[in-house]
């Protein structure tokens, strides 16, 4: 198999979306939202960027950031 006949595989990569507040841990201005899949499955959650602190966690879309199209119908 020649090398420019195979695939490349890109890494799946979701914007940390800005949110308002301060950390009620270090007080920074930081928080972020964004997907996360853990052993419980996907959750929306938002977190300090600066000390990684856990402000919201809620149960997220059954495959996270991945949308079907029927989803859309």
């Amino acid at each position: 198999m020649s090398e420019d006949s195979r695939t490349t595989i890109r890494p799946l990569l979701v914007e940390r979306q800005p949110r308002r507040g301060a950390c009620p841990r270090c007080g920074a201005e930081e928080l972020r939202g964004y997907p996360v899949n853990s052993e419980g499955g996907w959750f929306d959650v938002v977190k300090c960027q600066n000390c990684l602190l856990s402000v919201s966690r809620d149960r997220g879309p059954r495959l996270g950031p991945v949308r079907l199209l029927s989803d859309l119908l």
